[in-house]
């Protein structure tokens, strides 16, 4: 007897229940299980984090997709799809704008006419997110049976029920929940930012973070500029039991010497010229919470002398004050200066070098981090595609291509500044506001001297070899082309490749570049 398609669908992903699998590949898993079940073109798996929708797999769309978050009030499909218990088929002459238009892998304009379904997952009666299908086919869902839409999301949230990765991952959100009240107190309304990446070494660094984050550990995050060591604080902050406390944050490198221990320490009335009232400084703020000192290598000796005391005792005196106050505060430290080096050279205390050392966090930089720098630029569109007011904005392949071939000195804040500019710069071109707008090479402007990979023709040559010489060709040309871009420096070139460092040196040396 033959099996329907809903139990052929369904049974691949009961048996992975009892599965030990990385939450990348049960999405995925999960994903082609559906389009097996409603062939389409493109299907994602989107989980509600307050009033926004993250997608967290997709196929069919483009890899910049990951990258985005879909604010609700901007959307109106995805608003009308949790609006209802059940799947939702919108007719094919709907008004509403379609969140990918452009989006959907092969379709370069708009989609005026397609097959759009969706259906909310709920998880313990609780709405938790969207499984959404698109077809460009505008019949393709006409005869679709949706009561097995409803079994398969049944199924879909009992998955995220039982698997202990996609529990945590419940677990972070709302975390983040926490770390969102903590900001309302201490800065407004602002939504806390996220770390984007799914490079090994960006999971490592997550890795890190959440190890060292539930510490009271003192850590001393270091990495070029712009790599978002910023980030990595808010992000050790909210793993730490101090989330619910205010994260303070102060740039070192901003504040004139005369001022430094009035912004650390506070200072009383009189204290010094211009001191009319009083004031706390910032770890009077940041007590029972954390202090993010940025560029911390800036620092004048004498100030890193009076740090040094009160990472020590715990105690400060307020410029100005007879009486010293207890503080409990932990900090968090960073620069894109070498500090053993500015320890050696005599610019920086060794005693608070070591102090502040005390787990050392080094973040990757853009260009070590692969395809993640897709994932960021979709995220940094779909900023600008708010901000412009365009129904879509997407990048071409050219662009994409552009994107990940370019070595990113200024990393991840260059990346952002970038996307901003090639966004002004394609909506100028445009006579009329167009609804999808679309971003190529020539917008994103990137130095011509190091244009986009060319991977088939590179393999070219290597067709007619046997397959183990083919591939021993492939892997040299990698790793030699990983050890340029890190001029030879192993360690950042088996970074970037995922592999262990001595496993890479012994490749190396049996495919003889060594």
């Amino acid at each position: 007897m033959t099996a329907s398609p809903l139990l052929t669908a369904l049974i691949p992903l009961v048996a992975d229940l009892s599965r030990e699998l990385p939450e990348v590949e049960r999405y995925r898993r999960l994903l082609q299980a559906l389009k097996q079940l409603l062939p389409c073109d493109a299907v994602a798996l989107l989980r509600l984090d307050g009033d926004v929708l993250i997608p967290l797999a997709a196929l069919g769309l483009s890899a910049d997709t990951l990258g985005r978050r879909f604010k609700l009030s901007e959307h109106p499909r995805l608003q009308a799809l949790l609006a209802q218990r059940g799947p939702t088929r919108f007719a094919t002459d709907c008004e509403m704008p379609d969140p990918y238009d452009g989006l959907v892998d092969g379709h370069r304009g708009h989609l005026p006419v397609h097959d759009c379904l969706g259906c909310p997952l709920y998880v313990q009666d609780q709405p938790w997110g969207l499984l959404t299908l698109d077809s460009l086919d505008p019949a393709s869902f006409g005869r679709v049976d949706l009561d097995n839409l409803q079994a398969f999301a049944s199924l879909a949230a009992a998955t995220v029920m039982a698997s202990e990765r996609i529990n945590a991952l419940l677990q972070r959100a709302e975390d983040q929940h926490q770390l969102a009240e903590a900001y309302k107190q201490a800065a407004g309304q602002q939504r806390p930012r996220e770390l984007i990446g799914q490079s090994a070494v960006h999971k490592r660094l997550q890795e890190e973070i959440a190890l060292v984050g539930n510490s009271e550990l003192s850590v001393l995050i270091s990495g070029e500029t712009g790599v978002g060591k910023e980030l990595v604080a808010e992000a050790l902050h909210a793993a730490s039991p101090r989330a619910a406390k205010p994260l303070i944050s102060l740039n070192c490198a901003a504040l004139p010497d005369n001022l430094v221990e009035s912004e650390l320490f506070g200072h009383v009335r009189g204290a010094f010229t211009g001191a009319h009232n009083e004031r706390r400084g910032k770890f009077e703020l940041a007590d029972g919470g954390s202090l993010f000192l940025d560029e911390i290598g800036e620092l004048p000796l004498a100030a890193q002398a009076k740090l040094l005391r009160v990472l020590q005792s715990g105690q400060l005196q307020r410029v100005g004050a007879d009486q010293e106050q207890r503080v409990n505060v932990r900090v968090l430290a960073a620069s894109n200066r070498d500090l053993a080096e500015e320890v050696r050279a005599g610019r920086f205390r060794a005693d608070l070098y070591h102090r502040l050392s005390v787990y050392p966090l080094k973040v990757p930089a853009l260009r070590e981090r692969g395809r993640d720098v897709l994932l960021l630029a979709g995220y940094f569109l779909e900023e600008n595609r708010a901000r412009l007011g365009v129904r879509s904005l997407r990048l071409t392949a050219e662009a994409q291509a552009s994107l990940q071939s370019y070595n990113w000195p200024g990393n991840v804040r260059e990346l952002e500044h970038l996307i901003g500019r090639a966004a002004l710069k394609a909506l100028a071109g445009c006579s009329e506001r167009p609804r999808i707008l679309s971003i190529d090479s020539l917008h994103l402007d990137l130095p011509a001297s190091q244009p986009a990979p060319a991977p088939q023709s590179a393999a070219e040559p290597h067709n007619e070899l046997p397959l183990r010489e083919a591939i021993d060709a492939y892997q040299k040309q990698l790793i030699s082309q990983a050890l340029n871009r890190h001029q030879h420096k192993w360690a950042a070139a088996a970074r970037e490749l995922g592999i262990d460092r001595a496993n890479l040196i012994r490749l190396a040396k049996r495919l003889g570049l060594q």
